[in-house]
């Protein structure tokens, strides 16, 4: 049988497969039984520094090919999160903490708190799209990015991951800038908006949001194939999985392993187990022994 596993700064996995940030996440019996469902790690929701109670729904849209949210980064703060990650880690495989926050002060606090807690590696939230004052806008600031992960790789012993974002205008300038972070995680939502046409007002209560899903696949294929050819950093590829194709384009586009958010929405939690079959069964057809023959396979 081909070999689904697979190695992403030093933390080793039974096959590509992680749950993404933002879904089934925040509590930790829901990320372990997502562990027992088949992914090989879990992604948790971002968490910040205090408890945030984000935005007033509608928070959610269901759009053509994806989703539209604008939750507003809610969280119960790092203080009040220790117990989740300890439950999600009885499954006994890796749990990423995804944090954020408005300054490197913040990220340190919240970094340090998850390292306590026994994440196996921090992914930082440089790029949601709906929130002032951290995501996107901290993402957007070149200085500011390698200021805050100079200070965690200084200070934090576990690998630390660059969530980032695909609004802006130069994505090389960002990981350039990123260049300290173990690995890229490429994408986060692309911002976007609906409108209700009859009550004549936008869908979400903030207006606008992060699309996710299979609308922003092509996307994530381009900023992994991009960042792969001109950094070399180990890439975590996100964006529109929901099929075992898409997941077999990231990886010959450069990504070392995938994460999955909006799939689990739309397909349910067998995703896991069913993609990393269509991966095997590919892969046997192909004469494929080990999945790292196909990390940028199709990068010329």
């Amino acid at each position: 049988m081909p070999s689904l596993k697979t190695t992403i700064t030093g933390i080793g996995l039974q096959n590509p497969l992680m749950l993404a940030s933002g879904i089934l996440d925040e509590n930790g019996y829901t990320m372990k039984n997502i562990l027992e469902c088949g992914a090989a790690a879990v992604v948790t929701k971002s968490i910040g520094r205090e408890e945030r109670t984000g935005y007033r729904p509608p928070i959610v849209a269901e759009v053509p090919d994806g989703l539209l949210n604008a939750v507003g980064l809610s969280n119960p703060g790092i203080d009040n999160f220790g117990n989740e990650v300890g439950i999600a880690l009885q499954a006994g495989k890796p749990v990423i903490g995804s944090i954020f926050g408005g300054t490197a002060d913040d990220f340190l606090y919240v970094g340090k708190k998850m390292e306590e807690y026994g994440a196996n590696a921090l992914e930082l939230n440089l790029s949601c799209p709906h929130v002032l004052g951290v995501g996107s806008e901290v993402g957007s600031d070149p200085e500011l990015v390698e200021e805050i992960i100079g200070e965690l790789k200084n200070k934090i012993e576990i690998p630390v991951w660059a969530k980032l974002s695909p609004n802006v205008t130069n994505i090389l300038e960002i990981a350039n800038a990123a260049s300290k972070a173990d690995a890229f995680v490429v994408i986060n939502t692309v911002r976007g908006m609906a409108i209700d046409i009859y009550a004549r007002r936008p869908v979400l209560s903030n207006a606008y949001g992060g699309l996710s899903g299979r609308a922003i696949k092509n996307v994530g294929i381009r900023y992994v194939y991009q960042l792969y050819k001109e950094t070399g950093k180990p890439i975590i590829g996100v964006g529109g999985i929901e099929a075992y194709e898409d997941a077999i384009e990231y990886l010959m586009a450069g990504a070392s392993a995938l994460e999955i958010g909006t799939g689990v929405y739309s397909k349910g939690k067998g995703i896991f187990s069913e993609i990393n079959s269509g991966i095997s069964s590919f892969m046997e057809s192909e004469g494929i022994a080990s999945i790292k023959e196909l990390v940028g396979a199709a990068v010329q």
